[in-house]
């Protein structure tokens, strides 16, 4: 296993390959739906975001309520196709990463290739695992959202596949 560590920059996002297993630590946000609307939002009225893009890895996750340590009881992957509208205009923007689980469109993936961007895979019903890979977090951005609240996560040897490389090679093809 590759161990890679954040900010994913473009040089490093080209050496990887889809199918090869990684344990990425340092900082990645969590977003789902409605942090997705609130982003995309913000990006078409120019305002200005609540971390910057650029490199960014963003976790498809909705972490379930705190636990007494201060830390999540779970935080798995949610289907990535859900977010595939608004992914065009984050990648635009820069965002160099995400983690979720399931397909990407076709229009996502010719996206990646693009813009030289990576999908990771994490696995799915192993959210109880992966939170014990979350080392300290944090709500960054849109608080009343709760679950779907934007979290700053910082996290340490978290086993993820790469699904579609920056070349636009995937393992579902």
């Amino acid at each position: 296993m590759k161990k890679i560590t954040t900010p994913l920059t473009k040089e490093l996002r080209t050496k990887l390959k889809a199918g090869q297993e990684v344990l990425l630590s340092g900082t990645t946000d969590t977003a789902r739906d409605e942090a997705h609307k609130k982003l995309t939002e913000l990006i078409r009225r120019k305002k200005k975001l609540p971390f910057n893009l650029k490199d960014a890895v963003i976790y498809y996750s909705g972490p379930t309520p705190r636990q007494q340590n201060g830390l999540f009881g779970s935080c798995g992957p949610t289907t990535s196709s859900r977010m595939d509208e608004f992914t065009p205009v984050l990648l635009g923007k820069g965002l160099g990463s995400m983690i979720g689980k399931g397909r990407r469109s076709n229009r996502v993936r010719d996206l990646i290739k693009r813009e030289k961007a990576v999908y990771f895979l994490a696995i799915g019903g192993a959210g109880a695992y992966l939170a014990k890979r979350i080392k300290s977090s944090g709500v960054l951005a849109f608080k009343a959202l709760g679950p779907e609240a934007i979290y700053k996560l910082e996290v340490k040897d978290f086993p993820l596949i790469v699904g579609i490389d920056s070349s636009g090679r995937s393992v579902y093809k």
